[in-house]
């Protein structure tokens, strides 16, 4: 089955570019297009995308506001992979916040956006470690409560360290010496605990909390 791709931008020319990437590959296909985030809910709604690439900055409603609602009030929401000029953008920190999956600079190259659209339809590795790293240590607050009362087990905090250094499940398990599966469960109970989405989400509240130093190794 192709993974579904909702393309949101303001800018035509983006749209055409992102829908003519995607349509090239046997396993992606774009289902629908929009200019504004105030027509994603209805889109998603009607094609039931896997992803949706929202541009963060949009005149009318913005891709941060559009991933808060989204998420909000969908019962079973697609990935949201932002799409930025800037990667170092508090729009885009904001836009993570709210619930987005990773991000994608419209600079980036063909290969490069294919590669995010099933990184993030997948959710088994974080996208950019070191730039949410940063992003993290330039905007995010200080003594974030997110892991507080988590109760994580050493091994559970352990698997969330080294997926804040953006390791793949298959590359933890084999860091830890354990099977992929035992890996799955551990990530699933970080994200269970910590009551986020998936590991970007985690990932930043790691970093928010302390548990996690920007400073660190990525």
């Amino acid at each position: 089955m192709s993974t579904g791709v909702l393309v949101v931008d303001d800018d035509e020319l983006i749209r055409i570019g992102l829908r003519a990437i995607i349509d090239a590959q046997p396993d992606l296909r774009v289902v629908a297009e929009a200019a504004d985030g105030a027509e994603v809910p209805p889109l998603v709604a009607r094609h039931r995308p896997d992803v949706v690439l929202m541009d963060v900055r949009m005149p009318g409603i913005d891709g941060i506001q559009a991933t808060r609602h989204l998420l909000a009030t969908s019962a079973d929401p697609p990935r949201v992979l932002v799409v930025t000029t800037f990667a170092n953008d508090e729009y885009v920190y904001e836009a993570l916040r709210a619930g987005a999956s990773g991000f994608l600079l419209k600079r980036a190259r063909p290969a490069e956006v294919v590669e995010a659209v099933r990184v993030v339809a997948a959710g088994e590795s974080l996208l950019f470690p070191a730039a949410i790293r940063q992003l993290v240590g330039a905007y995010g607050p200080a003594g974030g409560d997110r892991l507080r009362g988590a109760r994580l087990t050493d091994r559970e905090a352990e698997v969330l360290r080294l997926m804040s250094t953006g390791r793949s499940n298959p590359e933890i398990a084999a860091h830890l010496v354990v099977g992929v599966e035992t890996i799955k469960t551990h990530v699933g109970n970080v994200l269970a605990k910590l009551g986020v989405r998936d590991r970007t989400q985690a990932v930043i509240a790691a970093y928010e909390s302390g548990f996690v130093t920007p400073s660190g190794p990525a």
